[in-house]
């Protein structure tokens, strides 16, 4: 029994054409587009545009988001290959099991629960913050008992710091997105669309009605003169602001958990993945222009909402509150699209025999993965009602850019090992776009610190036990190579 045997990609095809346990087709372009930007623009645009101005770029942010973005690309275009070759749920996970083994394919899956779940834990919350914040302007105060983890106090709207029994909203938004996933996906591709519109109109309104209030001195100079340390302005600064922003734009990858339910997944894919990624660079680059005409960029230094600080400048102060509206419309299509890749990675772990066929259950009339989504339910809720979120945020980066590399890496191994395999896209100038795609996020991920390495470890080392105490002994790869043995 190898530890890297490979699953064929005639196995995959065939049982993305078993239709008894398959996964209903039902998005197009337009809804694929719509799920990464429903992943991509979250709370991150809003707040960590005005750091990395005042901290890092001045109005310079403007390059590093561009700079975030053509890092992103490159993981973009090896994803956008696979989902082409691989039109499978599962992502990472599977193109890893195509190219590297079912070992690495496992490392891979178990390290995507950290993206998709305990990140989705992460959001849901931020948007019970948001929501209480909110609640407040309009003269609604929740129990204080209900609104926060026993092991992490909470600021209330009035500044009074609270301990609590359970956050209780983070729970209920959870249990609402996982029960919208459960009755199908065509439902919450719909109502993650009228999330993305709501967001994108409120950034729209801001660059559109800001435009006209810029002052000129404000972008002068574009790029500050550097202070003498690496990072404080100038080109290092550029640099420095680029690798913090780089976390606003992720999200895209999940795009490919929902290959299996794509009606054209070989044109559509693409168009997805990429689509969304131009999309919101468009955003984030207009967006940041904007605001730091506004206000000058020293003014956002210390801000927790430096987008209010950006609106001062202008008329239009009743903003600040649609800012908050958009931010908790960009967190729960966020957990949503988080919520829905988590399931559909476990789906593909499970029918491949690495974990217990209850992931792999699908509703025979809606056509989901409805008990994987109850699972997470659960599970992501636990996490939301009683974990600090300084511990679970920091589980999430690490672990998105370790499925990054692994992706780009498979790009290099598939065009070496199946050479002639036909290829609906392309990546261009292999392996050289690879090959940075693997550079750029190794160094983002070498900046993250020991802490975050140490969690990681031990994470996988979580991981690698269950493999080899249940999914080795399962995996129906592995008992297809011993009957071919036999």
């Amino acid at each position: 029994m190898s530890l890297f045997a490979t699953k064929p990609l005639h196995m995959l095809t065939a049982e993305s054409g078993d239709h008894e346990h398959s996964l209903k087709r039902t998005l197009g372009p337009a809804a694929l587009v719509g799920l990464g930007i429903g992943a991509i623009i979250g709370a991150g645009l809003f707040s960590l545009t005005g750091i990395a101005a005042a901290n890092n770029a001045g109005p310079a942010v403007v390059l590093s988001f561009v700079a975030a973005a053509i890092g992103c690309a490159f993981a973009g275009m090896c994803y956008s290959e696979f989902s082409t070759m691989i039109p499978i749920a599962g992502s990472a996970y599977t193109y890893a099991y195509a190219t590297m083994g079912e070992l690495i394919a496992w490392i891979i899956g178990w390290d995507l629960v950290l993206e998709y779940a305990v990140g989705a834990a992460t959001v849901s919350i931020s948007w019970s913050s948001y929501v209480i914040s909110l609640l407040h302007d309009f003269g609604i105060n929740l129990p204080p008992a209900l609104i926060a983890s026993p092991w992490q106090p909470v600021a209330l709207p009035d500044g009074t710091m609270v301990h609590g029994l359970i956050n209780l909203p983070a729970v209920i938004i959870v249990c609402a997105l996982s029960a919208l996933l459960m009755v199908g996906i065509r439902e919450s591709a719909r109502i993650n669309e009228v999330m993305v519109v709501i967001k994108v109109t409120v950034v729209l309104v801001f660059i559109i009605g800001g435009w006209g209030y810029m002052n000129s001195a404000n972008h002068t100079p574009f790029i500050p003169p550097n202070t003498g340390t690496f990072g404080e302005f100038g080109y290092s600064g550029i640099l420095r602001a680029a690798g913090i922003i780089f976390f606003a734009f992720i999200g895209f990858d999940a795009v490919s958990t929902a290959a299996q339910e794509a009606k054209n997944p070989q044109r559509d894919m693409p168009i997805g993945i990429i689509g969304s990624l131009v999309v919101c660079t468009i955003l984030y680059v207009l967006f940041a222009w904007v605001m730091t005409g506004l206000q000058p960029s020293s003014a956002f230094k210390g801000s927790a909402a430096p987008v209010a600080v950006a609106i001062a400048a202008t008329p239009f102060t009743w903003l600040a509150k649609g800012v908050k509206f958009a931010i908790i419309c960009g967190y729960t299509s966020v957990m949503l699209v988080m919520l829905l890749g988590q399931s559909r990675v476990f789906y593909s772990m499970s029918r491949d025999g690495l974990l217990p066929g209850v992931f792999s259950a699908i509703h025979h009339k809606f056509r989901t993965p409805w008990r994987s989504n109850m699972f997470f339910m659960v599970f992501v809720g636990l996490f939301s009602a009683f974990a600090p979120i300084s511990l679970v945020g920091e589980m999430t980066s690490i672990g998105t850019l370790l499925a990054f590399v692994i992706v780009c890496v498979g790009i290099l191994v598939m065009r070496r090992t199946l050479p002639d395999v036909p290829r609906p896209f392309r990546t261009p100038w292999v392996p050289l776009v690879p090959i940075l795609g693997v550079l750029a996020n190794l160094g983002l991920m070498l900046g993250l610190g020991r802490d975050n390495w140490l969690r990681l470890v031990i994470w996988l080392g979580i991981g690698l036990l269950i493999y080899f105490l249940y999914s080795r002994k399962n995996s129906k790869v592995q008992a297809a190579q011993s009957r071919r043995a036999a």
